[in-house]
């Protein structure tokens, strides 16, 4: 049999043990965070039919669905009566489910499946996997994680201010300090593409801004005139990518530019309830500045989100010091749920990169000790005898809470001490014949060097003690 050299698909990645605590971290401050603003958890299968997710995600997002091929020889028993029917016919025969590309269309199925076992509003957070067909470079990869919160069956922007809210106090706890929230409407959008004389192709208005950040004002300028928006139409946008002023002298502004179109008001009606909620609920993320001295949430006009499926607010969130794309984003979509059967039911949400997320900790040394850590003590012994005295010590440590290992041989100390050293294992417990006789054993500290001598209940409240 000949050997195969061992290789991952390109865009997915092994974690070991360190990089597994780290994203537990994460995840784990996500999670506390969605219960604590009342969000229920939910899963979803890692596959599902083509049809729930084709054509919810604008025709790019389309392009990077992983398909699933149908078992059996499809290709093989194609007819040409099958090709005779076109090409979405021989994806149908070749193909009939795929892997999830994100986690709220999925989330929207389930809720019209289940519509008379849930409670409305219904708020529920999702972390799992999801996959994209996309090119795969630093931050972007074909599998990764995303943490999701959603509700559905209000219309309510207290959610929207309580998104925002959730996103602060996430990245806070997490350690960042440099990040922006940016935060538009649809409406706002629809509302500049009637001002400028394009009313109805805010869509194409949409992807074309969504990509000001990677391909820069000129780009922009020469993807909408290749998308069919007027010479004249693409002069009278250009200064919205340039607008400047706090939020509220940015709403006043925008007030004036959208004059009587009755989406950009709506939509300005909606972001000023959303700073109205956050006002009253006395958020962190209005009244607080990044180190530049810009307001950590941000209303930016240019903001698209290219999705074709949002329909309000749109959120997006960016690290400042760091060369990433965004970490976060989301929004409104008043009929997602009308696609499968349940018309009128709006809903809101956000997603966390979890991937990317961990990237910009790695790269700003943010992970605490604690998130870096599995085994708080190891018991080194050196003889059968010790090892006999050491099993109950050990099970009394991990009855009483402590991660504890015993070493499993006794081997020379220089091996047990180093296997301390590899697995960033912070304390040792000598159990020598000295020790076994006194009863009291040696703790050493293994950053410090220092050594102690304790009896075991004196050790396991220490340990206890320290985070």
């Amino acid at each position: 049999m000949s050997k195969e050299k061992p290789s991952l698909p390109k865009g997915t990645r092994d974690f070991g043990p360190a990089v597994v605590a780290k994203r537990n971290y994460i995840f784990n401050t996500i999670r506390r965070t969605f219960e604590k603003f009342g969000y229920l958890p939910l899963e979803t299968p890692a596959m599902e039919q083509l049809s729930v997710l084709t054509g919810k995600y604008g025709d790019e997002g389309d392009q990077l669905i992983f398909k699933i091929l149908n078992s059996g020889d499809y290709l093989g028993k194609t007819t040409p009566a099958d090709i005779e029917q076109g090409s979405k016919h021989l994806i149908r025969k070749i193909s009939e489910k795929a892997l999830r590309y994100d986690l709220t269309v999925p989330f929207a199925r389930f809720v019209v499946m289940n519509r008379n076992e849930i409670t409305f509003p219904f708020k529920r957070y999702q972390i799992q996997p999801v996959w994209r067909a996309d090119r795969p470079q630093k931050g972007r990869y074909r599998e990764f994680y995303q943490c999701d919160a959603d509700v559905v069956g209000t219309n309510s922007l207290l959610c929207e201010a309580e998104i925002v809210q959730m996103i602060d106090e996430v990245l806070t706890t997490l350690g960042l300090t440099d990040f922006t929230i940016k935060i538009n409407h649809r409406g706002v959008l629809a509302g500049i593409a009637e001002a400028i004389g394009e009313k109805g192709r805010e869509g194409d208005i949409c992807v074309a801004i969504d990509k000001l950040d990677k391909i820069g004002a000129e780009g922009v300028r020469k993807e909408l005139l290749e998308r069919g928006i007027s010479e004249d139409a693409v002069g009278k946008l250009e200064p919205l990518y340039s607008l400047e002023g706090n939020n509220q002298e940015l709403l006043q502004q925008l007030q004036t530019i959208l004059g009587n179109t009755e989406e950009g008001q709506r939509g300005l009606k909606d972001l000023n309830d959303v700073w109205s909620y956050l006002d009253n609920l006395g958020s962190n993320a209005l009244s607080s500045t990044n180190p530049s001295g810009n307001p950590r949430l941000q209303l930016d006009v240019t903001l698209a989100r290219g999705l074709s499926y949002y329909t309000g607010c749109i959120f997006e969130v960016k690290v400042n010091n760091v060369s990433m794309g965004s970490i976060s984003g989301g929004g409104r979509y008043d009929n997602l749920t009308g696609m499968f059967g349940l018309p009128g039911v709006s809903g809101v949400g956000f997603s966390f990169g979890v991937d990317r997320i961990y990237d910009v900790l790695e790269e700003l040394d943010l992970f605490p000790v604690s998130a870096q850590l599995s085994t708080k003590l190891l018991i080194v012994q050196f003889d059968k005898e010790s090892e006999l005295y050491a099993l109950p010590l050990l099970q009394k440590l991990r009855d009483a809470g402590i991660s504890s290992e015993l070493y499993p041989e006794a081997a020379k100390l220089k091996k047990q001490m180093g296997y301390a050293d590899q697995k960033n294992i912070p304390f040792v417990l000598l159990v020598g014949s000295e020790e076994m006789a006194s009863g009291k054993l040696k703790l050493r500290d293994m950053q410090t060097g220092e050594q102690d001598e304790l009896y075991i209940d004196d050790i396991i409240a220490q340990l206890k003690d320290i985070a």
